[in-house]
């Protein structure tokens, strides 16, 4: 799994004011949770520029004061209107508890199906898995190689050693499915082979 470094800066007060100024620092207010302590800290938003900006999860090394600790980004509240991250939670990872994220799905190779008429749809980007931060990947890949129309990809099809996968095991990730153009011209060529039987069986 990627890392990336962020720092940050413990809040000497909390509250509503104190947020609004930090806000007004172009800082986000923070929290990570976990190991039976809640830190409040700030955050640069251009250290989140990497982070939140990004289809990639990442193991986040926070440095608050001298002190690291591993995290995953939570959870994230932007403003109404403006273009402004206004709080943010981080998770801690420990080394021997599990952790729950959503991993981008990575499709490899070209389906067979799709030279043939079809069209490859991906009906889910993120997949929600559970497992401990050494173990978790950057990407799930799915090979779709050999999907053939009509042919899909289920969340039950997928294994992955330590790694859980959490979404409801009949939900499609990803299918080939024919497209109108392969269905009208199939009903072409069917209908050609009818009208040359009727005429076969009139001769």
């Amino acid at each position: 799994m990627k890392t990336l470094l962020v720092k940050g800066q413990l809040r000497t007060s909390l509250g509503k004011k104190e947020a609004k100024k930090i806000r007004s620092q172009e800082s986000v207010p923070s929290v990570l949770y976990g190991a039976n302590e809640t830190i409040h800290f700030s955050i640069l938003f251009s250290e989140l520029r990497p982070l939140v900006y990004t289809p990639d999860v990442f193991l986040v090394n926070l440095e608050i004061e001298g002190k690291s600790y591993q995290a995953i980004l939570q959870d994230i509240q932007w403003h109404a209107v403006e273009e402004q991250a206004i709080h943010i939670d981080f998770l801690r990872v420990e080394e021997n508890k599990p952790v729950k994220v959503d991993l981008p799905i990575k499709i490899i190779g070209v389906a067979k199906g799709t030279k043939t008429g079809g069209k490859l749809k991906t009906n889910l980007r993120r997949l929600k898995v559970k497992g401990l931060a050494k173990d978790l990947p950057d990407t799930i890949d799915i090979n779709v190689t050999k999907l053939g129309i009509g042919q899909s990809v289920k969340v039950a099809d997928l294994k992955m050693e330590n790694i859980e996968f959490l979404d409801t095991k009949s939900n499609v990730v990803v299918a080939v499915t024919i497209t109108r153009a392969a269905r009208s011209a199939a009903g072409s060529a069917a209908a050609v082979v009818e009208d040359d039987d009727d005429e076969a069986a009139e001769e």
